[in-house]
């Protein structure tokens, strides 16, 4: 009877155990994995021992402990000991602590500083501790003198982020470019740094904005700064404020060389050349025809051959005159070449600057124009009367030359062999299409310019919104310049203290001492109004 009764109350319950457990069951599939905000904070310490700044230490081991799991990062690159020592700490993870095993070498009162960089980062998301350092003394005194500034660009004048601020013992300044530094503190989001825990002696500091993360600099790659004169350290040192610069290299070297899809010789260096040359040694016969392209800051030089029937070639590279290199390349007997003949133009948003002619540039040199396979549609007639003309400063460029007429739709067609480049390649049929922009869509900016020192020369140049120049000139003295027929939007100035008045800006050199030109921005915006004149005074503040 029991077992009946027992039997019974199941079969009622068992129905609502069931829908009981698929409610549950689709409870938890709708409710999903269970989401937050992405963990952005570094490991935090949460005990140290010896504690940090302990004199008269006679540990062995240090043991960090965080507060979650962590791992070392490029720990070879990033962890240093100053002063050096023979043997280096050994580092080891152990759940979440640190343990550091010292050498039995370490000096008697002597201050030691365990710089960790960008070594300890969570497990997880690899958030980094920054700047974190232990900094211990054998002896009864701590060193405890500091030197702190700031780091910019040399040419945007911005704060350097995550860069590194470093020092070397004057006695051991021959290490610079040659030796990890190991006194070095990273800036932050404003670019301030500063290093701590320094015995009083004499110091040379400098600025790196690296590549890798060696601690070391390196010319190719890095961009420096630096104090010229020794820091005499006697006292807490404030505002040694460095910037930074990519120095022109010494040596003179081929970065890059390649044979073009198209025929074409390109070539890059790693320095700016004054006034670069290019010759074909061999074959010799095929340098009389070659046509040469460089860019605008003399790195890197396009070159044509008109004959390609070479096995190899060998390109001389001048400067001034003066041999620097040369290279060979070579070329495979059934290497074969695409060329193309297209067209970009300076046309924007279907609209044709009326203060400028359009131009259309080539990838490749056009020897020939036929005018009569263009058809230029003026409101869906055709017209005659244009003309195109190589341009003068680009051997790639022909300026379109004809009357535009405002509020007027033109129609541009360029039927197949309109154009023929090298090789007697022909293009294939493209038009253009655009519209006279209204002559009261662009402003003027008219500038007064005040100098502090009428002797020296200044490069004043003109960026827009996306920090690019589009106009420079020299100015030597007070005056007033136009910039006329801008399009409406934000401009920027920026003054060059040309110092040697060679109208570039210059960079530094470390080893010879040399700061480099020094760039001031105006921070104020300089709008221009469509169909408006505006006025504005610029002092100049003086050099410092």
């Amino acid at each position: 009877m029991a077992k009946n009764n027992l039997l019974q109350l199941t079969r009622k319950l068992f129905p609502a155990f069931l829908i009981l457990l698929i409610f549950s069951g689709c409870a938890s599939i709708g409710a999903g994995p269970q989401g937050g905000p992405k963990d952005k904070t570094p490991p935090k310490i949460l005990s140290v021992t010896p504690k940090n700044l302990t004199r008269n230490f006679t540990a062995k081991k240090i043991v960090i402990q965080f507060d979650e799991y962590f791992k070392l990062v490029d720990q070879q690159k990033q962890f240093s000991i100053s002063p050096d020592v023979e043997v280096l700490p050994v580092l080891k993870v152990k759940n979440k602590s640190l343990e550091i095993t010292l050498p039995d070498t370490l000096e008697k009162n002597t201050t030691y500083t365990l710089n960790f960089g960008k070594m300890i980062a969570d497990v997880n998301e690899g958030n980094v501790v920054k700047n974190f350092s232990y900094v211990f003394a054998t002896g009864t005194e701590l060193d405890s003198l500091s030197i702190s500034g700031n780091i910019k660009d040399s040419q945007t004048g911005k704060p350097v982020i995550e860069g590194v601020a470093f020092v070397f013992p004057l006695a051991r300044d021959t290490l610079f470019g040659k030796k990890k530094a190991s006194i070095y503190t990273l800036t932050d989001s404003s670019g301030n740094y500063r290093i701590n825990n320094l015995r009083a002696e004499s110091y040379k500091i400098y600025a790196l904005k690296e590549q890798g993360s060696d601690k070391i600099y390196q010319q190719s790659s890095d961009e420096i700064g630096f104090v010229k004169e020794p820091i005499s350290l006697k006292r807490d040192t404030q505002n040694v404020n460095m910037v930074i610069f990519k120095e022109e290299a010494k040596v003179f070297r081929v970065n890059d060389r390649r044979l073009n899809q198209d025929g074409s010789i390109t070539i890059a260096f790693n320095q700016k050349l004054k006034k670069p040359g290019i010759t074909i040694m061999e074959p010799k016969n095929i340098d009389a025809g070659k046509i040469v392209k460089f860019n605008k800051t003399n790195d890197s030089v396009k070159v044509w051959l008109n004959d390609l029937s070479f096995d190899s070639t060998k390109v001389s590279i001048t400067d001034d005159g003066k041999l620097l290199q040369t290279i060979k390349l070579n070329r495979g007997k059934k290497d074969t070449y695409t060329r193309t003949v297209t067209a970009t133009d300076n046309i924007e948003a279907n609209l044709l600057n009326p203060n400028r002619p359009l131009q259309l540039s080539f990838g490749i040199p056009v020897e020939e124009v036929d005018p009569t396979k263009i058809t230029v549609l003026e409101d869906s007639v055709a017209v005659t009367g244009f003309t195109l003309r190589r341009d003068s400063a680009d051997l790639l460029s022909y300026n379109f030359i004809y009357p535009w007429k405002a509020n007027t739709p033109y129609d541009i067609k360029f039927a197949a062999g309109a154009f023929t480049a090298i090789f007697k390649v022909k293009n294939k049929e493209f038009s253009k299409k655009f519209q006279l922009a209204k002559r009261d869509d662009y402003g003027t900016l008219v500038v007064k310019i005040v100098v502090p020192e009428p002797d020296k020369q200044y490069l004043l140049e003109i960026t827009n919104e996306a920090k690019a120049v589009v106009n420079t000139l020299i100015v030597a003295h007070d005056t007033t310049v136009k910039f006329a027929n801008y399009r409406a939007g934000r401009y920027f100035i920026r003054i060059i203290y040309d110092s040697n008045k060679n109208g570039i800006w210059d960079t530094g050199d470390v080893k010879a001492g040399l700061q480099p030109e020094k760039i001031w921005n105006e921070t104020k915006e300089l709008s221009i109004r469509a169909n408006w004149d505006r006025n504005e005074t610029i002092t100049l503040p003086k050099e410092q």
